[in-house]
């Protein structure tokens, strides 16, 4: 006799159904560490990112304030050199800023959204399932 699912019986049935359930269970959980850890990632290289542009910025203000002393000391180039690095300094300091931003904005929010659709979608296919 062929062993189809037709012919297990109830108890067999309700032991595959646990076991897929708990692999289902164990699978979602994987995933949703992975995707945990992924925005995780995200977000330290974001926050990274944002403490390197207030460091940036720091040297660019210091820089602007020596160009503003030079200036009012001595009126001659040499001010001109403190405040070119120090427009060039400003300008990194908001180039790295806009990068941490973007990196803190795909980490965000931080739920696992892939696995939790996931388990919509798992949850749905088990109710179409025990309606047949």
């Amino acid at each position: 006799m062929v062993n189809t699912k037709e012919s297990l019986p109830t108890s067999e049935l309700i032991r595959q159904m646990s076991e897929q359930v708990s692999r289902l269970v164990r699978d979602e959980l994987r995933l949703a560490k992975a995707e945990l850890t992924e925005k995780g990632k995200h977000a330290g290289i974001g926050a990274g990112l944002f403490g390197g542009a207030g460091v940036v910025a720091l040297f660019g203000a210091g820089s602007m304030v020596a160009a503003v002393i030079l200036l009012l000391a001595y009126v001659m180039p040499a001010w001109v050199a403190a405040a070119v690095v120090g427009v060039v300094l400003l300008a990194l300091a908001g180039v790295l800023g806009l990068s941490g931003k973007r990196q803190v904005a795909e980490a965000a929010p931080p739920t696992p959204a892939r696995t939790i659709e996931s388990v919509r979608d798992d949850i749905y296919a088990v109710k179409e399932r025990a309606h047949r």
